[in-house]
């Protein structure tokens, strides 16, 4: 009877455990549940992501082969071009040297026009020397014409002690003095009632380019000024931006945005890792995995090389205390066991 009691004592504490078990452990599960999602949806990311790096290098691949096909196939072409345009010269060497006998007596009459043609202007140069020359000794006996002779006193090129007289003497006797040019007087600008009648008329406005005098009085009254009338009349042309913009404009935009896209494709053929488009496709192996030393089993069977022979022990290196949830994720691979990859 005495433990009866003693367990109907304790049957209110043991079911308030017995709850608070369960709800810790309920919690716990949820908890693991999540991580575990975690893990496996960032696990497939990392497998999807690698093989889609894996058909980007194989597509590069494909394509470099094929476009160095194509460019070794354009080559011969070009080759094979070259070769028939030698062969034709050959053939046509008659041909050849009649046209390198018309080109040589073309350039001897060009060569000889030159000549000609450099002859006649060095002669119109030193014609053009000559007249500068003479127009030079024509102004300075001008300058120089109150050096002549007179009947009372000879002049400075006319020495008594000469049996003839200097030829600067002969040319002082031709020329003709030079006079002076008097400043011209600028007449004084008066405003008259006519001047004020015809600014104040409709066609007293100045043409483009053509200043009013500084000492114009401006018109009396509410007139604006000529500047800017004219700059109103002959101001350019603002066109609307549905005028100044192309009709085709969404067109040419669209186009862009095409060639854009198909310049960052690598491949143009969209992939699709989850459908079943490419099931019933036949796999065409690349030209270095159908080789006889047989393919790379990078990707494939292990995605990172081991050396057993630089290992310090006989055991793969293996981590003693667990790494942060958090960090231990990014950039590595874990297999069903939890072991690195």
């Amino acid at each position: 009877m005495a433990t009866l009691a003693r367990l109907q004592a304790r049957s209110t504490s043991v079911a308030h455990q017995y709850y608070y078990r369960n709800s810790v452990v309920d919690i716990f599960r949820k908890k693991e549940n999540d991580a575990a999602v975690k893990i496996q949806s960032w696990f497939r990311g990392c497998q999807v992501r690698a093989y889609i790096r894996y058909l980007h290098r194989v597509a590069t691949i494909i394509q470099k082969q094929w476009r160095g096909y194509l460019g070794r196939q354009h080559y011969q072409l070009i080759v094979k071009l070259a070769y028939y345009t030698m062969k034709m010269n050959l053939y046509n060497a008659m041909a050849v040297r009649e046209y390198l006998k018309a080109v040589s007596e073309t350039n001897d009459a060009v060569r000889e026009a030159l000549e000609e043609f450099a002859e006649m202007k060095e002669r119109e140069e030193k014609k053009a020397d000559l007249e500068r020359e003479e127009k030079k000794r024509d102004y300075q006996a001008r300058k120089m014409h109150y050096l002549l002779s007179t009947k009372q006193i000879p002049g400075i090129y006319n020495s008594p002690f000469r049996k003839d007289p200097d030829p600067w003497e002969l040319r002082l006797q031709q020329a003709k003095p030079l006079t002076h040019r008097r400043p011209k007087v600028k007449p004084k600008h008066s405003v008259s009632l006519s001047s004020w009648l015809a600014c104040t008329s409709a066609r007293s406005f100045p043409p483009s380019g053509i200043l009013p005098p500084i000492d114009r009085k401006r018109c009396q009254g509410p007139f604006r000024d000529v500047s800017e009338v004219w700059e109103q009349r002959y101001k350019p042309l603002e066109p609307t931006l549905r005028v100044a913009e192309p009709m085709d404009g969404l067109k040419e935009a669209r186009a862009q945005l095409q060639r854009q896209e198909w310049t960052r494709n690598v491949n143009d053929n969209m992939f699709l890792p989850f459908s079943s488009y490419h099931k019933n496709k036949k796999y065409i192996p690349t030209m270095h995995l159908s080789s006889k030393y047989g393919p790379d089993a990078y990707g494939s069977q292990h995605f990172r090389d081991e050396n057993p022979k630089k290992w310090i022990c006989d055991k793969d290196f293996q981590t003693v205390l667990p790494s942060f949830d958090l960090f231990s994720k990014y950039g590595k691979l874990y297999s069903k066991a939890g072991q690195i990859v």
